[in-house]
This record gives C-alpha cells, sequence and structure tokens, in this order.
C-alpha cells in the first residue's frame, strides 16, 4: 500500500507565510528520500494559518524541486475555476513533469463565505455545477468531447498521450457517488470527517462505472497524524492542532499556534469537549501505534492507499513526525524493491 502526503502549507505563529510555502518545498524533498509516493498541495483562501491559494502554481515549483514522486493538487476548488482553464494549466504540468502529476478536485470553498463572495466577483460559486464541470474537466484533458458538442474543436494544450490522474475528493457521499457514476478515482478525507467514510468508500466501488480512463475504481484515504518517539510527546504535540481547531470553531482567524502558545492556553471544561471531539479526526502515538491504526483504517475503509496530514506547533516536528511514519512502514526498503503495479 503506499503512503502519502497531503501538506496545507501551515503558518506557524512567529513565522511568515513565505516561510510556510518554503517549508513545503523542503518537506517535498524531504519526503522523496523518505520514500512517499505521493505529495499533494490543498488550496485555502484568505486563512492565517495555511499559506496555498494557489496550488496549481506550487506544484510547478515542488516538482521543479523533486524528480520522481508524483506530485499533485488536493485539491483545486473546481467551482471557482474554468475547466477549460484547469484542463490547460495540467496539460502543461503534465507536458513538464510526465508521468508524475495529480489533479485532485474539490468542491468546499476553502475559507470563509466573504472570501467565497469575494473569489466569484460578488456572487456565491455554489457547486450547482459541479458534476458538470467535473466531466468538462476530464473530457478537455483527455480530448473526448463527443463530437456533436458545441466545444468538439476545442483542445485543451499542450495536447500529449499521457493525462493527469484525476480525484475527486471529499468527505461525505456526494463526491463518492459522482466519482463512481464519472469512473473517476475517489478520495475521502477521513481528517475532516471521521464518521460514515467507511461506508461511503465502499459504496463507491459497489456503484462503480468503469470509463475508458479508469477501468477500476480506486481509492484513498487522508488521516490526520501525529507521530513521536513516546505517546506522551505526541500529545504534547497535539496541543497546537487542539488549539487551531478551537479557533476554527470560534472564527479566530490565526496562524497555527506554536508549542508555547498552545501550552500556556487556558482551556476551559467546554474547550475539551470540543477538543475529545476532534480528536476523532486524528491518529496519535508512536510509530508501532500510528502504524497499526493507519492499517486498520485503511482496511475499514477498503482503501487503496493511504495519505497522511501531519501539523504540528513547529515544522522541524512535522518532519520528524513524516519520517517515523516512513521509519515504521518502511517506505525506502519498498521503494528499492520492484514495483508490482
Amino acid at each position: 500500500m503506499h503512503l502519502s502526503i497531503l501538506d496545507q502549507s501551515p503558518i506557524i505563529s512567529g513565522h511568515t507565510p513565505q516561510q510556510a510555502v518554503h517549508e513545503t518545498i523542503k518537506l517535498a524533498q524531504a519526503a522523496e528520500k523518505l520514500g512517499y509516493h505521493r505529495y499533494w498541495l490543498a488550496e485555502h483562501h484568505s486563512l492565517a494559518a495555511l499559506g496555498d491559494p494557489c496550488p496549481e502554481i506550487l506544484v510547478t515549483r515542488v516538482a521543479a524541486a523533486t524528480s520522481t514522486i508524483r506530485v499533485g493538487t488536493g485539491g483545486v476548488l473546481l467551482p471557482y475555476y474554468s475547466p477549460l482553464k484547469v484542463a490547460e494549466q495540467f496539460r502543461m504540468l503534465e507536458a513538464l513533469y510526465p508521468g508524475r502529476i495529480d489533479l485532485g478536485i474539490g468542491r468546499a470553498p476553502g475559507g470563509d463565505q466573504m472570501t467565497a463572495l469575494a473569489m466569484g466577483e460578488g456572487r456565491y460559486p455554489g457547486a450547482e455545477h459541479f458534476p458538470e464541470q467535473v466531466q468538462y474537466l476530464a473530457a478537455y484533458l483527455d480530448d473526448s468531447l463527443p463530437p456533436e458538442h458545441p466545444f468538439a474543436g476545442v483542445k485543451a494544450m499542450p495536447a500529449g498521450p499521457g493525462a493527469p490522474e484525476v480525484w475527486l475528493l471529499g468527505s461525505s457521499d456526494y463526491s463518492g457517488a459522482l466519482a463512481a457514476q464519472l469512473g473517476l478515482r475517489f478520495a475521502f478525507a477521513h481528517f475532516i470527517n471521521a464518521q460514515g467514510g467507511d461506508a461511503v468508500m465502499r459504496e463507491y466501488k459497489r456503484r462503480y462505472q468503469p470509463s475508458s480512463r479508469e477501468p477500476a475504481p480506486r481509492t484513498l484515504l487522508c488521516v490526520f497524524v501525529i507521530c513521536a518517539g513516546t505517546a506522551g510527546e505526541a500529545e504534547g504535540l497535539a496541543a497546537s492542532i487542539d488549539l487551531r481547531r478551537l479557533n476554527t470553531d470560534r472564527g479566530v482567524n490565526v496562524p497555527v499556534p506554536n508549542r508555547e502558545e498552545a501550552a500556556a492556553f487556558q482551556y476551559t471544561e467546554e474547550d475539551r469537549r470540543r477538543i475529545a471531539h476532534h480528536r476523532r479526526r486524528v491518529v496519535l502515538g508512536t510509530p508501532s501505534v500510528a502504524r497499526e491504526r493507519l492499517l486498520e483504517l485503511a482496511a475499514g475503509y477498503e482503501a487503496d492507499e493511504l495519505m497522511v496530514i501531519t501539523i504540528t506547533g513547529d515544522y522541524p516536528s512535522r518532519l520528524r513526525s513524516y519520517e517515523l511514519l516512513a521509519e515504521a512502514f518502511e517506505l525506502r526498503a519498498r521503494a528499492r524493491a520492484p514495483s508490482a503495479d
């Protein structure tokens, strides 16, 4: 089973957004050396804690800084954009880095309602046309619009024999059902919603309609993980994301709290109940504990691949978490072994 990384380019308190972006590039290079399979970049807007509003640009820089790891988006928020323009961007990426590009597509706003209105120039870009947008995007990528279609003569350039993998991303049954209907890959965000995703993944495979792009269903499960040398250390590292999620609940738009801020915060009983609620979305502990829990989740969700996201209150401990997880899964040894794919 492949293990990959989702990076939201967290901006940790005391650091600049520019530093967060450069930490993403450094982490991608480390991930490749550690044996991770994919490196995806998220899209968020006007959030003080997350530094990447345009993953389609950062993909180019990350792919240039690496050589073998697959690089993609997790994901492009399609309701904001023209399917043809996105297809052109990713055909260009495929031309630059053939066989390494993934296009993950989402429909969430990636920020608050005011920002979504600003992105839509005063009109909220809802997702009511999302299924049609996805169909157009895949058809432009593959040059497969039917001859009778009014845009059949439009070509997404640069043309070429290969095309990016397309993944629909979701945290509910909506995207799973759509991915099954359209014959596309599906990634479930356990780190957003820890409830019911196993049924969504199984239903996706049961209802899957083979396509020329994907003859068989393919699933990926993305999980929030904090891994450390001891359980106590992992618990301490989790305090920053605990406070980050409390801030999100309250509408407090600030950077990810650093370790000192998280340790000094005065939590109420209600805060602790909210933290316990959010902890259902976190795999926390030593490498062996994290590995066992991730494999349990993969089995329960019938996932073909695993992807992990880690945010802590400092960049070195984030990197160390990924290093320990790579060691637990023996990624380097597996990367050197002949592939069965």
